[in-house]
């Protein structure tokens, strides 16, 4: 069985990361190694020490190796999420962007807080409410909502995982359109690795693919899968919660792992505020699509879809 190691760094991602591996073991003989890699400067050297062979997150930083040397370049080859998959959380009182006209709205650090700022900019609301920086060393994990219930910013950016606390609270969610981006679960590697082993990334994407349309189709086999090491990783003993921030990363989930052109942009955008050396690179440098294209032009992702939704069969092996 051939073996990719790949790299995490938030607890959050791992119902499915360990999804996507136990999707790889049945079908696609191909054994992923779930590494955690939490110091950030040890995960972005990570493709290049050996110490990985592909990350699931915090890709942006690849842009700046669009034009390094042969053996550093890098590539992306899927993009599961196409969002942000934050929601704006506000004051009972608010029932309109333009309330927050002149009030701060609290931006989450560390993150992308440039994706939020993005956000903010799409909404028109830069130039009418100013972003404040709050860290979660002063607040707690995502729990940048305390500003607004303590009247120190109007809104602030949550991710769903999170927001019952604020709900419960008496806070509320303002529905606003969220940004197209390169979101959770993107994967990146080395271009060599693809070079060297088409067919073990191939098999590798398939899985990711299975991954996803397990947790939209077949949620509670998707469950069994993350009631095990995923919700021991998360510290998660209640399982109605470990089921609803499943059911919150199924919904953002697409099964064809197509990037957008417009999150492509915003994508490069962010990291070129936040990485040096990402500026002015052109986003479509870093991606290789093929894999996600010969599976959908070949029947794959189709056939798969209807397969899960169907009572019984198994999924033949690419």
């Amino acid at each position: 069985m051939d073996q990719i190691r790949l790299a995490y760094r938030d607890d959050d991602r791992t119902p499915m990361i360990f999804c996507i591996a136990e999707m790889a073991r049945r079908h696609y003989d191909v054994d992923v190694d779930v590494v955690q890699i939490r110091d950030t400067p040890a995960f972005e050297s990570a493709l290049f020490d050996g110490t990985a062979d592909v990350l699931i997150e915090h890709t942006e930083y690849l842009y700046a190796y669009t034009s390094a040397p042969s053996d550093q370049r890098c590539m992306m080859f899927c993009a599961p999420v196409v969002r942000t998959g934050l929601e704006l959380v506000v004051g009972p009182e608010v029932s309109d962007l333009t309330q927050l006209y002149g009030r701060p709205i609290a931006v989450r650090y560390p993150g992308r807080p440039t994706a939020t700022l993005l956000r903010m900019e799409q909404l028109g609301l830069i130039g009418h409410a100013e972003p404040v920086i709050v860290s979660d060393a002063d607040v707690g994990r995502w729990s940048q909502w305390k500003k607004v219930q303590n009247g120190e910013c109007g809104g602030a950016f949550l991710s769903v995982e999170y927001l019952p606390p604020a709900l419960d609270a008496g806070l509320k969610v303002l529905p606003v359109a969220d940004v197209p981006v390169v979101g959770y679960y993107a994967h990146g590697c080395l271009a060599d690795l693809g070079y060297r082993n088409p067919g073990l990334l191939k098999r590798y994407v398939s899985a990711v693919i299975h991954a996803a349309c397990l947790m939209k189709l077949r949620p509670n086999e998707a469950l069994e899968i993350a009631a095990g090491e995923p919700a021991r990783r998360m510290k998660l003993a209640n399982g109605a919660e470990l089921a609803r921030r499943m059911q919150f990363t199924a919904d953002m989930l697409q099964v064809k792992p197509y990037p957008s052109p417009e999150g492509l942009g915003n994508s490069q955008k962010i990291a070129a505020e936040e990485f040096p050396g990402c500026d002015g690179v052109n986003p479509l440098a870093l991606w290789d699509l093929h894999w996600v294209k010969q599976l959908d032009d070949e029947g794959f992702i189709d056939g798969l879809v209807e397969r899960l939704r169907s009572a019984g069969g198994s999924p033949a092996a690419h």
